[in-house]
């Protein structure tokens, strides 16, 4: 089993743990960090932005980052919301078989 991370942006941490909710009920994620108050800067529709947003870290199987991102999409605020999949090379084997079992 190959684990990742889901990097994901939110606008408030409302909606961050909506989507956090959703990604742990669906078991689509073994466990979801929330760290509130990121500043933002980021270019959109031609000019240049800045916003405060929430990080989510989502910790999956490889073979669900697919349905979850689509999940994500499903319940997400923004148009082009950040979803990104990273990877995890190696780590702790108890976590990461934690993570195999709490996800589908």
């Amino acid at each position: 089993m190959k684990a990742t991370f889901i990097y994901i942006t939110a606008g408030s941490m409302e909606e961050a743990k909506k989507i956090g909710r959703e990604l742990i009920s669906n078991r689509l994620a073994a466990c979801v960090n929330i760290i509130n108050n990121m500043h933002s800067m980021f270019w959109w529709e031609d000019e240049i932005q800045e916003d405060r947003e929430v990080i989510l870290i989502a910790k999956t199987k490889e073979s669900l980052v697919t349905e979850l991102i689509d999940k994500v999409k499903s319940v997400h605020s923004y148009d082009c919301p950040c979803i990104v999949s990273l990877p995890i090379l190696d780590g702790n084997r108890a976590f990461l078989d934690w993570i195999a079992q709490q996800t589908k």
